[in-house]
């Protein structure tokens, strides 16, 4: 058994709290296409388990690399989130179940391959369809704020699907 520091792991790459320590987002564990390490990836994963994260949300489309979850007993989730899905019926799907997680205090980390305008896009709507901020302009101000760039139109238009996906449930 390893001791020191790199019994604690490595912080994942572009980690980021979006929610005080409840939603945080990072780059998917090891990195991703050809610069992906599967010691740095292992590195991670000890990282989010030595930091009492109580689920990963992975929305990477394929399953890969879930397995190294299990293998060092960090809980995980997946909710594919493919560019081809309909944003409108997959954030319906997905922000009731987040909002289930956050409500019960689970600490969570969701992240796609990199910590893109996708990843921002969900978030920034999540952030706006629960109500944690109810203006959309201010939900988007506030994830530009956390990743400390401008939200691009991919997350954007994500951000509008989640104000129809409010403005349905309101409607109810």
């Amino acid at each position: 058994m390893a001791k020191g520091k790199w019994a604690q792991g490595i912080e994942p790459r572009h980690f980021r709290w979006v929610i005080g320590e409840q939603l945080a987002i990072c780059e998917r564990p090891g990195g991703y296409g050809t610069n992906h390490r599967k010691v740095r990836r292992q590195e991670e994963v000890i990282w989010i388990r030595e930091n009492r994260f109580d689920h990963v949300i992975s929305l990477i489309p394929s399953d890969h690399n879930l397995h190294s979850y299990d293998e060092l007993g960090v809980r995980w989730k997946h909710w594919p989130f493919p560019p081809s899905v309909d944003p409108d019926i997959a954030l319906a799907q997905m922000y009731p179940e987040l909002q289930t997680l956050l409500a019960s205090d689970a600490k969570l980390l969701m992240h796609v391959e990199e910590v893109s305008d996708r990843l921002a896009g969900v978030l920034c709507g999540y952030l706006r369809w629960s109500g944690l901020v109810p203006e959309t302009p201010n939900a988007i101000v506030v994830i530009e704020q956390i990743l400390g760039r401008q939200l691009g139109a991919i997350g954007r238009n994500l951000v509008a699907a989640a104000e129809r996906v409010a403005d349905v449930e309101s409607a109810r």
